[in-house]
């Protein structure tokens, strides 16, 4: 895979809750850390996701924000 986006996490999708148009995904990129995305229903469909399945979080932004306590 290549892609222009710099922020690529992989991991594998801990849950996939399917409604009647968008797919809300889980993706475990490290013990304890998720990224959650919500995509249409049939780009779910047409990439296969399934619970386990190893996928990549990709993150496009122009802005990426930092914080601290």
């Amino acid at each position: 895979m290549e892609i222009s986006a710099r922020n690529a996490l992989k991991g594998s999708i801990k849950a996939l809750a399917v409604g009647t148009v968008n797919a809300e995904v889980t993706v475990e990129v490290a013990p304890g850390i998720e990224v959650v995305s919500v995509i249409t229903k049939s780009s779910a469909e047409k990439l296969g996701l399934a619970e386990g399945k190893a996928v990549y979080a990709v993150v496009k932004a122009s802005d990426v924000m930092i914080a601290v306590d």
